[in-house]
């Protein structure tokens, strides 16, 4: 209501002009004539999970009575009251929901509010599962409601200090000064206190993880107090302490290029590129790429030798194929550019495998003769490396030449150069292998060639050269060099066959020779074995006619032997019939007998048995029936005969002595028994 003038309302009270008030009195009611009625409140009705925020917009007394300050906010709930209405001058800004907190949550209110009502301002307040409460005004939860730190066996999570307090999680309640780190290691539950920061793992990653290693795998770690670094390699699982982090080792992109196609990077047609299809790293296959924190490795190639330079030490090591190359935190591969083509061109291969041979270098070279005929030769080297494992001198020399095919093909091909252009043409096309063998390998002081080229600088050694072709570099040239080769391949051709009609003339005279020869031999030896078949033949006549007598007398005798001995032994098999027929009837008597004596010894001992149980049932069924009645009932059967018979002359008004008819006495108790026996 609003009082439009100065007057006094119904129950006796003063009202001013344009002010305002509730009326809370339930039932009708009638607005006085300097009443306005304003609006109708409806109260808001409170449970256990709903509050109000409330705000006095000026001096005033609340619903509740109590007196509140301009700008004051404060809490409304269930407890105070079930159902409520604002007065004049105070407003609802919030309904609030009560915060539930389940085991194993907790949340921190910033700017709580104490027991008196007060906001502290800049404060915070941890509060823990299980629990439920209603926010205040100006009480705010920081980063909502979070769940604890449940922490397996292999996880930890990394806490900073943001103040000095007094650490109860650990025994005998250590200070942690602000700035102090430390580690909480699972299996555990931790909620942090609000003095505590937790350290941020990347990716708001807060718990730190085990990291499990197999062999060859491995991890860099920094030590930030220290700066240092250091490679941690499995088999284990590790877990990084408080004063570590992964540390992400970079490397050229040309090194990246070079691991991502197993050890080298080139053009597709270079032969040598097929050495590092087998060292390719699955972990290159992804699109994400290199884990940078993972140690760099790599599988050398067979045959193979990896330089790894220190640069950190100004050092190098050799790591040998087919071992594993493991990159320390300061160290890198020593990368080798390489001639690479048909003819040779440098840089055309990037590799960090040096191949130890045994190998093969195919070069193209032109060469110009005394008469000026320039030819286009294509040459093989085989080569190797001589080294001596082990030997640090002998190993780091193989790498003192980082060019080592450039470096053969110029040597070898300026020796070529050299040798052909003092010979002419002719001369160079009939012996151009002896002529480049001996430009290569050179000759002993007896004229000898030499079998081995050996370079010094980088214990490299060729071992043979094979022309695979010579052409001019004319076209002329070429064109008479293809007739004169044609003609000479004609006349070598006819030659030949000329000296393979000669000699197959010869061979078949020969034949025909050794056939004669053979067909007469044939003929002898035939008619040596007709004279022995006549021989054998009336032999086998005579035996023949004395041997069936002999037959026929043996069989006879053989007859009557075998039906006398099957007339013995039909005689054994007889008895011994007879012997087992009676043996099995003894034996079935005798059984019969025992099973007899068995049955009955088996029926006596059961009734045996059953006389013992009864006896036994009979006489436990009397003691529990004794024990049942106990002592005194036993005593009082006994004796309730004579008590019974008392009380019934009593009943009749009888004194307990004898009564006669003057001649015979009657005793009472006895007619007592008897009436009590008849009823």
């Amino acid at each position: 209501m609003k009082a439009t003038q100065e007057f006094t309302d119904t129950n006796g009270r003063a009202r001013v002009t344009d002010e305002m008030w509730l009326v809370r009195t339930p039932g009708a009611y009638l607005p006085g004539v300097f009443e306005e009625y304003v609006e109708e409140i409806k109260a808001y009705v409170l449970n256990d999970n709903i509050g109000l925020h409330m705000l006095a917009e000026h001096n005033c007394v609340d619903a509740l009575g109590r007196k509140r300050k301009a700008g004051q906010s404060w809490l409304i709930t269930k407890d105070q009251a079930e159902a409520y209405i604002p007065e004049i001058g105070e407003v609802v800004t919030n309904i609030v929901q009560k915060t539930v907190l389940a085991k194993g949550e907790y949340c921190v209110i910033y700017d709580p509010v104490d027991a008196a009502g007060k906001v502290q301002l800049g404060q915070k307040e941890l509060r823990k599962g299980v629990s439920c409460f209603f926010l205040h005004p100006n009480e705010e939860i920081f980063h909502g409601i979070k769940k604890e730190f449940v922490l397996s066996e292999d996880e930890a999570v990394v806490l900073v200090a943001v103040e000095a307090f007094k650490d109860d999680a650990f025994p005998g309640k250590p200070i942690r000064n602000p700035g102090d780190r430390w580690m909480i290691r699972g299996p555990a539950s931790y909620i942090p206190p609000i003095q505590v920061k937790v350290m941020d793992q990347g990716l708001k990653q807060f718990v730190r993880k085990a990291i499990s290693l197999a062999e060859n795998e491995g991890i860099y770690i920094r030590h930030l107090q220290t700066g240092k670094i250091r490679a941690v390699m499995g088999p284990q699982s590790y877990l990084l302490e408080e004063y570590e982090e992964l540390w992400e080792k970079e490397l050229s992109p040309l090194v990246e290029e070079i691991l991502r196609n197993g050890g080298g990077c080139g053009a597709d047609d270079i032969r040598k590129m097929a050495y590092f299809e087998a060292s390719i790293d699955s972990q290159y296959a992804n699109k994400k790429g290199r884990d940078k924190t993972r140690v760099v490795t790599y599988r050398c190639p067979g045959n193979t030798a990896v330089q790894v330079y220190k640069y950190k030490e100004k050092t190098g090591r050799v790591v040998f194929g087919p071992d594993m190359a493991i990159l320390g935190p300061q160290e890198d591969f020593n990368i080798l550019s390489l001639s690479a083509g048909k003819p040779k061109r440098e840089n055309a291969l990037q590799t960090i495998c040096l191949m130890l041979g045994p190998d093969y270098i195919t070069d193209i070279l032109e060469v110009e003769t005394s008469d000026h005929a320039r030819l286009r030769i294509k040459i093989a080297c085989n080569n190797h490396f001589e080294v001596v494992r082990g030997d640090n001198k002998s190993e780091q020399a193989i790498f003192s030449v980082p060019d080592f095919i450039g470096f053969a093909c110029r040597e070898i091909g300026s020796r070529i150069r050299g040798a052909v252009s003092r010979i002419r043409f002719d001369e160079f096309h009939k012996y151009s292998m002896k002529i480049l063998r001996a430009a290569v390998f050179g000759v002993d002081t007896k004229g000898k060639v030499l079998d081995r080229l050996y370079f010094e600088a980088n214990h490299l050694v060729i071992t043979n050269v094979d022309v695979q072709s010579i052409e001019p570099v004319d076209t002329h040239m070429r064109d008479s060099l293809m007739k004169s080769v044609q003609m000479a391949i004609e006349i070598a051709t006819r030659s030949i066959e000329a000296s393979a009609e000669h000699e197959a003339s010869r061979m078949e005279q020969e034949a025909k020779g050794q056939l004669e020869r053979q067909k007469l031999s044939n003929e002898k030896d035939a008619e040596k074995a007709r004279c022995q078949l006549y021989s054998l033949r009336a032999v086998t006549a005579a035996i023949e006619s004395s041997g069936q007598a002999k037959a026929e007398a043996s069989a006879q005798a053989e007859k009557l032997r075998i039906e006398c001995q099957s007339e013995i032994v039909s005689a054994q098999l007889k008895a011994q019939a007879e012997e087992i027929l009676h043996s099995s009837d003894l034996s079935t008597k005798c059984m019969l007998r025992e099973f007899e004596l068995t049955n009955l010894q088996d029926k006596n001992n059961l009734e045996t048995n059953k006389a013992k149980r009864l006896t036994s049932i009979e006489v436990s069924k009397f003691k529990k029936v004794v024990e049942t009645l106990g002592r005194d009932t036993i005593t009082g059967i006994a004796v309730a005969g004579p008590e019974m018979q008392v009380q019934l002359l009593k009943g009749l008004g009888l004194q307990t002595t004898f009564i006669t008819d003057g001649n015979n006495p009657i005793n009472l108790f006895n007619t007592a028994q008897g009436l009590v026996g008849n009823n």
